[in-house]
């Protein structure tokens, strides 16, 4: 497989709302968007939908859940043979309360603990993948797989600061934060001015020798050049739901270094396809074709 996607995959129903809820009211809804989820998941889907050699390792249980997560993926084309179904532990499941005034989404999760993984004992030499991405869900799936495929490119969605993203974020070579990440991790209030930016950049720096980039949403995002800080603006859209985009982001980032994109190319790129996501409802369902960022590139360039 060309690109091997290591994480969390959950079964999203998102719900959107006119405003967000308040406390001891009743909203009644004539339509809700469901399908598979999870940072991981969603970018193998994508990247098999762009008729990428894809492969997931995760995991889900043994329920209707995890057997629509199964149909939809496989459907697409992901190779799941590294998927492992729990006989005792349900799929997690995410209630995604989206405010249509804005786009923003707030994630209700609900899972327990997840199992060991019993089955990395399947990573072998022969699949010898070129891009690893990993969401930091499955540290021991993850370390092996960067212990035997060293020559691949691994990029790690960094969504939150925990003890696994952390370990993981000191060995891969691209760290692709979130703004949350960012901010509890350099412990400071916000990245507005220049000095914050550069100070929390080379503070992530020093975790490994990853390229670090930072997304900061509607804000665009942040990397380093040479150790100098630079701002990429995000492309200008009405925003419907932005579930999903950043796994939209890093799906579509994988995609670029896959075809050799020079980095600000390839954050361009992913940028993009993150923009036409958001346009749409769901995390999946909002997935755009490759040729439709292909076309909406090309349309800025005018």
């Amino acid at each position: 497989m060309d690109v091997l996607c290591i994480g969390h995959a959950s079964y999203d129903v998102v719900l959107s709302l006119p405003q967000f809820p308040e406390e001891d009211h009743k909203f009644v809804l004539e339509e809700k968007t469901e399908c598979g989820g999870g940072p991981a998941a969603n970018a193998s889907y994508l990247l098999a939908k762009w008729r990428v050699s894809t492969g997931f390792m995760g995991q889900v249980g043994q329920d209707v859940y995890g057997s629509r997560i199964v149909q939809e993926l496989k459907e697409i084309g992901v190779d799941l043979h590294l998927l492992q179904v729990n006989d005792d532990n349900p799929t997690p499941y995410s209630a995604i309360l989206v405010n249509v005034q804005n786009g923003s989404r707030t994630i209700l999760n609900v899972r327990k603990s997840p199992m060991p993984m019993a089955n990395v004992e399947k990573l072998n030499d022969a699949l010898n993948p070129q891009v690893l991405l990993m969401d930091g869900h499955e540290l021991g799936a993850s370390l092996k797989a960067l212990e035997m495929y060293p020559k691949a490119l691994s990029v790690l969605d960094a969504g939150s600061v925990k003890p696994a993203t952390l370990e993981l974020a000191g060995k891969v070579d691209y760290l692709i934060t979130s703004k949350s990440f960012a901010l509890n991790y350099c412990q400071t209030e916000s990245l507005n001015s220049d000095s914050a930016a550069n100070s929390c950049l080379q503070k992530l720096q020093q975790l490994g020798k990853a390229q670090v980039v930072v997304t900061l949403g509607e804000q665009g995002l942040l990397y380093l050049d040479d150790g100098k800080t630079v701002r990429l603006s995000a492309y200008t859209v009405k925003a419907v739901d932005t579930t999903g985009a950043g796994d939209v982001f890093h799906g579509a980032f994988a995609f670029g270094l896959l075809k050799g994109f020079s980095l600000s190319e390839n954050l361009k790129f992913s940028s993009a396809s993150s923009a036409l996501s958001v346009q749409q409802p769901g995390a999946r369902t909002s997935i755009p074709e490759l040729e439709q960022v292909q076309v909406y590139l090309e349309s800025l360039a005018y």
